[in-house]
């Protein structure tokens, strides 16, 4: 029985050792998504280039499409400018820009000068959307296929390894 009460204590503290070590062993960029597998949240959101018009979800129905979270004020969002610029050159599905928490005048200057991958750039004023799709920050990129489920989430800037092993053999799978 005494034995039994050094046991316990070693036990536990193995235990979590192995939680530590688990812990250590993830990638934070891959945060679990709740909406992997379930449709795209619904929303209505002005355009950027033209604020009378407002694109939902319903419009990019019937084909697979790439949503990217972005912001003029966001410094990780012009490092991965470049990838998403071209990635919009050299897939056959939409990019979409959601322009979260931003100014317009800021978010179209922006582009401006950096140039626009965006089929079409919606703007996320309150960031409402955002708080719908799960959005921790910016940059972030969604894979949405043609019946409008999510299926990929990427946290933080892209970068040449996340497009070419996950976002880039994802859409081909799902037909682009």
């Amino acid at each position: 029985m005494k034995s039994l009460r050094f046991l316990i204590p070693i036990a536990l503290f193995g235990v979590l050792v192995w939680f530590l070590f688990r812990g250590l062993s993830l990638n934070p960029r891959e945060v679990p998504s709740p909406l992997i597998g379930k449709p795209a949240p619904a929303f209505a959101l002005p355009r950027l280039d033209d604020p009378d018009k407002t694109m939902k979800r319903e419009d990019f129905a019937g084909k697979p499409w790439v949503m990217n979270v972005w912001a003029s004020w966001c410094a990780p969002c012009r490092e991965e400018h470049p990838l998403v610029i071209d990635l919009a050159r050299r897939i056959p599905v939409p990019v979409v820009g959601l322009n979260y928490k931003d100014r317009p005048g800021d978010a179209r200057n922006w582009l401006q000068r950096l140039g626009n991958p965006y089929a079409a750039t919606l703007i996320d004023f309150d960031g409402k959307v955002g708080i719908d799709f799960g959005v921790y920050g910016v940059p972030e990129t969604f894979v949405i296929d043609a019946q409008g489920v999510v299926r990929y989430k990427h946290v933080g800037p892209l970068t040449p390894k996340v497009l070419q092993e996950k976002i880039e053999p994802l859409l081909k799978q799902l037909g682009a």
